[in-house]
């Protein structure tokens, strides 16, 4: 019998990590491919992403529990040959077709169906994947390689190719390539990582210790380093991977609900998630995360202030507080993750905490958090245990309870809550009030060498700031939905609706006044002017209008003509006919209806050559969806309108500049486009809001709008995209400084 040579070549550390690169480069390529292929039948909420991580996170933890069970139960021939047919059966799910054309159900919950349809398209493919981080790296700690006794360096190539993937998508592929296509390309790479999965898998068995003396020390390795693991350890990873997660989310969800939901806003929390993990899980990682967690009070306080003051700030400045502050949150949660990994024949059990932990994140904030709590609590109530999750920096720190952990933060929520009573952040008091609320959070500051008596601190100036709530009037409402949060609220003059944090609509209380469209839709604003002068109005032809809102354009409806309003969600409609809040729908009677739905769904459902008018004013706080933006979008627009039929767009907002996109859109149909941009003083007049409306139609069909100088043709940069529902691209109108 030939003598076996010992020690593995280097180029099995370069297999290995490629293999890894690879696949994790696929798993989070799918990723955002997957949710924008769905996003058009949900109405482009932020929680289609939420969702999405949701489902990745159970087949995560799918792939890890799958593998700790091989390694733990089956021998190695045994749980090769699984590995290898789970390889094959997910090539027969090839090319993977993301299920856009199912119908979502009309109840306003559609998490189950959206779970299911992720699962039917990409779930073999993706449970594959999942499974090959610790299938391999478990494989790997059992050669006889100098580095097969800590193998979690592999870790790093597993998250840089996961980097890769996230990076690329807005970057490279959304820009360059259709859904199709980007379908088609993924599946072809993914039979290349078979490949190279099933030469992994070969040169690992080739080089594993399979000799008396290689296994001898390999097990001496292990039982040197093999602590038995407690409940409380594996329950402190649970807890340090479940707070990224969740902050994540949570900060996702923030981007999404005021910008767009769309990839770019996913990916770049999602993709300093990975970054920290690939940091934390380096051998120089020690001195980063001591300096990332002495920067945690510095970096959380002022986006505390921010929360409870509500402040409407630039982009410029939220976005980099809300990032800087998460970034610092997970590299300090995943460091400690790291400094307490366990010796390589725990290594699959770990993955499976981490990814158990990574999942209670999702659950908590896609599945739980919306039934819980109508407001997004969520988010600050896991900036506290991050907070809490610091390591304790006393001289000597002390784990029993002193009287000082509830005289400090007792004290820090009363001067809080004394100061909002006091100064009211209101219009441009807001400074004064950020100003006096620092009193607390340098108080607060003081204690941050004390994990615990820091967070509770923090936590009493929360629980103080929801004093604010009733500033800007009476709460009549507050709801939660998939699609956001709903708060009614009462002033002197007006009830008002918020979805998240944009005013969707107002109506006067007083009874004579009822009738009135304000905000937006006031009579001498652009849809005022366009309702007044377009033919098709004056011909007592029927209007759609996509998002309802409180109802405030059923005051235009003429008594010849039925007014039809498409809403995706529900509870939006039940608020617009509660008659102690909005009355518009009511005084319409039936004269107006309400369709649930996705629009673009409910409007092919409609018949051709229906309406002289089709208004389109559907908004998540924000954010405008982009599937109603498309060509093919106008298109269907256009083929549900008569002859001389018009299309009013509200593009009111203040982050995107929608115009060129849209106007691009009406020339490739043919389409004569004209936009106004009003500006209101809303210090004189209160109730008027300023808005930007555009108009398209055939020629002739806009009437004396066509000539009216207060409609202007839009300007059309030559580098501007056509928007399709296979392509957009977000970086293309974002305006970050327009607030």
């Amino acid at each position: 019998m030939t003598k076996r040579v010992s020690g593995a070549p280097t180029g099995l550390v370069w297999l290995f990590a490629t293999t890894l690169f690879v696949g994790s480069w696929l798993m989070f390529a799918v990723e955002p491919m997957a949710a924008k292929a769905v996003l058009p039948v949900l109405g482009g909420t932020p929680m289609v992403w939420n969702t999405c991580v949701l489902f990745f996170q159970i087949m995560l933890l799918g792939g890890y529990a799958y593998a700790h069970g091989v390694a733990t139960w089956l021998g190695a021939r045994r749980s090769i040959a699984v590995y290898l047919v789970l390889l094959a059966v997910s090539v027969v799910a090839l090319p993977v077709a993301i299920g856009s054309n199912a119908r979502p159900p009309l109840d306003g919950r559609p998490i189950g169906w959206l779970l299911v349809v992720l699962g039917t398209s990409i779930g073999l493919p993706f449970f594959a994947l999942s499974a090959t981080t610790s299938v391999l790296q478990h494989w790997f700690s059992n050669t006889d390689h100098p580095s097969a006794k800590d193998p979690y360096f592999l870790y790093a190539a597993s998250n840089l190719g996961s980097l890769l993937g996230l990076v690329m998508y807005p970057a490279v592929v959304e820009p360059a390539l259709r859904l199709r296509t980007q379908s088609i390309v993924w599946s072809i790479a993914y039979g290349v990582f078979v490949v190279l999965a099933c030469l992994s898998v070969a040169a690992g068995w080739k080089w594993s210790a399979g000799d008396a003396q290689s296994k001898r020390a390999v097990h001496d390795r292990d039982a040197a380093g093999a602590a038995a693991l407690t409940w409380i350890r594996r329950g402190s990873w649970v807890a340090l991977a479940f707070i990224p997660s969740s902050l994540m989310l949570a900060v996702t969800t923030y981007f999404s609900t005021d910008i767009a939901p769309v990839p770019l806003f996913w990916i770049v929390p999602l993709t300093l998630y990975l970054l920290t993990f690939v940091i934390a899980f380096s051998a120089r990682s020690a001195t980063l995360q001591s300096i990332a967690d002495r920067l945690m009070p510095i970096l959380i306080l002022p986006l505390v202030l921010l929360i409870i003051a509500n402040a409407g700030v630039s982009l410029w400045l939220a976005i980099p507080m809300h990032l800087l502050a998460f970034t610092a949150a997970a590299f300090v949660c995943h460091g400690r993750l790291a400094a307490d990994r366990p010796a390589a024949v725990h290594l699959t059990e770990f993955y499976f905490w981490i990814a158990f932990g990574g999942m209670l994140g999702g659950v908590f904030n896609t599945l739980a958090a919306p039934l819980v709590f109508t407001t997004v609590v969520e988010y600050p109530l896991v900036l506290v245990l991050a907070c809490a999750a610091r390591r304790d920096r006393r001289a000597r720190p002390d784990i029993r309870l002193s009287p000082n952990d509830f005289v400090v933060p007792i004290g820090v929520g009363a001067l809080a809550a004394m100061l909002i009573v006091w100064l009211r952040p209101d219009g441009d008091s807001t400074q004064l009030f950020v100003a006096g609320m620092a009193v607390p959070a340098f108080v607060a500051f003081t204690q941050s060498r004390a994990p615990v008596r820091f967070a509770a601190s923090v936590a009493t100036m929360l629980v103080a700031g929801s004093l604010a709530a009733n500033v800007h009037g009476q709460v009549l409402h507050v709801s939660r939905t998939f699609f956001g949060v709903y708060r009614v609220t009462a002033d002197a003059r007006d009830h008002l609706l918020f979805h998240g944090t944009t005013l969707h609509g107002m109506q006067a209380i007083d009874p004579a006044r009822q009738g009135e469209a304000l905000t937006y839709f006031h009579r001498d604003g652009p849809f005022g002017q366009a309702f007044a002068e377009l033919p098709a109005t004056a011909t007592g032809r029927d209007v759609a209008v996509v998002g309802l809102g409180v109802g405030s354009l059923a005051s235009y409806r003429r008594p010849d003509q039925r007014w039809t309003f498409y809403e995706i969600d529900p509870e939006v409609e039940r608020i617009a006919r509660t008659d102690g809040y909005f009355t518009y729908l009511r005084a319409c009677g039936e004269g107006c209806r309400v369709v649930l739905g996705d629009a673009r769904l409910s409007l092919a459902r409609a018949a051709e050559h229906e309406y002289g008018l089709i208004v389109l004013d559907a908004f998540s706080s924000d954010a405008i969806p982009v599937h109603l933006l498309t060509s093919e979008a106008v298109g269907l627009y256009l083929s549900r309108l008569g002859p001389g039929g018009v299309l009013a767009f509200h593009i009111t907002n203040r982050h995107m500049a929608l115009a060129p996109v849209l106007a691009r859109v009406g020339l490739d149909h043919g389409l004569v486009v004209r936009i106004q941009k009003q500006n209101v003083n809303q210090a004189v007049t209160p109730e008027r809001f300023s808005s930007e409306w555009m108009v398209m139609a055939h020629a002739g069909d806009l009437g004396a709008l066509a000539t009216d100088p207060r409609w202007r043709t839009p300007e059309i940069p030559a580098s501007t995209p056509l928007w399709t529902d296979d392509f957009s691209n977000i970086l293309s109108v974002l305006s970050l400084n327009l607030r």
